[in-house]
């Protein structure tokens, strides 16, 4: 296996064809993180997926309104795709107008849009609006939990089972921190016109003017969301989502005892991150990170890319402490195409690598004739 150190960004690297040589420096570390009350808690980056603070982030809780975040995910997808419009009238149910705990006071028989939907229950967090949007889209709440049930699969929410709609309390209805944090990350990058909802201060609906919960909002001017949730089983839960100068941070807190609790535990998860924390872009996506041999091929050289965004988070202060590595074959062999990984990039800080993705051919290779391939089969034997 080939590792290759190489300059990026300012970094003092020099190109070797070795292993690297042992860290020497005095590497920059964070404080440990915040130790907080809540059941469980998880504060991770958005760009790079770094996980800076947890505890419990795996365990299955209660998510009480939290659920909500699913609900919208599944009716933005909807709207995505064509099946419902914002402008869309919903007739009101009597099971909708009927649900119990927070409510946007939607009238049975009446017709609301599902942009006044989709906010009350945003903002105010109504359940009735919850029950009236899942109905619209899956016909019946049951068939809207499948729904939910589906997509969350398809995100690798591996710990989450939904029963209903709204997070009122069933049997079953489960998530977790980490789940919760992929959904978050998951609704701001995909529907970032929607995602404006979440810092709404307030909505009025029939005459109903109701502040949104998020506490978070009117204390700190770096949080735009997310979703706050409360029943007597699950305690109190806030997910908030903070941007301070190009970094986004999302913190989940899950079974506080009061709002005021969970209102502090999640500032203090915030905090912390930005304040010891920095995230930085080394790569964009289709970017050349390197070049490399190839044998028995009709180019004797291919350019390295990689197909997505690379963030590295790591501590404030340590950036030019930053290493980046390239692991790849001894030999890189045609044919290549342009899906098939070569090797790997990595970004590492001292002993740790903080940052890993795949590395592609950017063109494909194909294989070269009999006499080419035999001569460098015979080169080979010499490296």
């Amino acid at each position: 296996m080939i590792k290759r150190s190489f300059s990026r960004r300012g970094f003092s690297l020099a190109l070797l064809l070795c292993c690297l040589p042992t860290w020497a420096g005095a590497q920059i570390a964070a404080p440990p993180p915040p130790n907080l009350n809540a059941r469980g808690y998880l504060l991770v980056d958005f760009d790079s997926g770094r996980v800076l603070a947890s505890k419990n982030a795996d365990q299955t809780m209660e998510p009480a309104s939290i659920t909500k975040l699913m609900t919208a995910y599944v009716v933005f997808r909807a709207i995505r795709s064509g099946q419902v419009n914002l402008d869309d009238e919903v007739v009101v149910s009597e099971k909708a107008w009927r649900t119990t705990g927070s409510r946007m006071f939607i009238e049975v028989g009446k017709k609301v849009q599902v942009a006044d939907l989709l906010q009350g229950m945003i903002v105010q967090s109504g359940n009735d609006a919850s029950v009236a949007l899942a109905e619209y889209v899956a016909g019946t709440e049951e068939s809207f939990a499948q729904i939910m049930n589906q997509l969350a699969r398809e995100l690798g929410m591996s710990k989450s089972n939904y029963r209903n709609s709204t997070g009122l309390p069933a049997e079953g209805h489960v998530t977790s921190a980490e789940d919760i944090a992929t959904l978050a990350s998951a609704l701001i990058r995909e529907f970032p016109d929607y995602y404006a909802w979440y810092s709404q201060r307030e909505y009025t609906f029939n005459g109903i003017t109701q502040a949104n919960r998020n506490g978070l909002l009117t204390r700190d001017s770096s949080v735009d969301g997310m979703k706050t949730g409360h029943t007597e089983s699950a305690g109190y839960c806030l997910v908030s989502s903070a941007e301070r100068d190009g970094m986004r941070l999302i913190a989940v807190v899950l079974g506080t005892k009061s709002n005021t609790a969970r209102v502090n535990d999640s500032q203090a998860l915030i905090n912390y991150g930005f304040r010891f924390f920095e995230t930085h872009k080394l790569w964009e996506a289709g970017e050349v990170v390197s070049d490399t041999r190839v044998w028995k091929g009709t180019s004797e050289q291919t350019e390295l890319v990689v197909q997505t965004p690379v963030h590295v988070t790591i501590p404030r202060g340590s950036l030019e402490q930053l290493e980046t590595r390239l692991e790849l074959p001894d030999a890189v062999l045609a044919p290549l195409n342009t899906t098939t990984p070569v090797g790997t990039v990595q970004a590492v800080l001292g002993i740790n690598t903080v940052a890993s993705a795949p590395v592609y051919s950017q063109a494909p290779v194909e294989e070269a004739g009999l006499l080419s391939s035999t001569w460098d089969e015979l080169l080979l034997w010499f490296q």
